[in-house]
């Protein structure tokens, strides 16, 4: 279990850096280094939280802290991967941007951050108290239901990116439930499996669309 899980682990880390890499050392327009810097920001992110969870197999030393750090890090990267994705959408789509959608990425984006930053959230200890793994969600939810809101009403638009709304759905279906019960059943942790998967196919969506470009 934990030699399959160390590897998905680490490829999935080296893909999405990789990717983060490659599409901003070859891009081409904004787009391009948007992407980049989403994929970027999502591996980066998530390293903090999977290289402690990683070692702690293997070493034996008390990592809770470096764990809570990093499921801390990785909350507020993960807000940032989202608010990359809004502007993935203007400009991909060559959407005008509203004000009103705008004032709501950042808002909801900002209690996000915020909420996350709260001492009660006891990222240090072993487990977050459920109340406040809910209220620092709650914003976050609002946040990736105008993403995949907006995909999907141009989801026609764009052969490529036509199933980003739906890989983002899925993980939030696969996060929700390990928000809201891994307490009370430890097993809804490997629902970040599957939702991992779904970040994957987003990271190669972006690639399909670099190849697009080239055409």
């Amino acid at each position: 279990m934990k030699y399959g899980e160390t590897l998905f682990d680490i490829a999935y880390l080296v893909l999405a850096i990789g990717t983060g890499i490659y599409l901003l050392a070859k891009a081409q327009g904004k787009l391009q280094r948007l992407m980049g810097a989403a994929a970027l920001v999502l591996g980066c992110g998530d390293a903090f939280h999977l290289v402690p969870r990683v070692l702690n197999y293997f070493v034996d030393k008390d990592f809770t802290a470096a764990l809570g750090i990093g499921k801390l890090v990785t909350s507020v990267t993960m807000t940032v991967f989202y608010i990359l994705m809004y502007y993935i959408y203007l400009n991909d789509y060559k959407v005008t941007e509203s004000k009103v959608t705008t004032t709501a990425v950042w808002g909801f984006s900002a209690v996000r951050i915020a909420l996350c930053l709260f001492p009660q959230n006891q990222w240090l200890t072993d487990s977050s108290p459920l109340v406040w793994g809910i209220l620092r969600n709650i914003p976050f939810l609002f946040l990736g239901i105008i993403i995949v809101y907006l995909f999907f009403t141009r989801r026609k638009n764009d052969n490529v990116f036509r199933n980003i709304w739906l890989y983002i759905t899925l993980s939030f279906l696969c996060y929700i439930p390990v928000v809201v019960g891994t307490d009370a059943v430890p097993m809804l942790g490997m629902l970040m499996l599957p939702k991992t998967v779904c970040y994957l196919l987003i990271l190669f969506t972006f690639l399909n669309k670099k190849k697009e470009r080239k055409n």
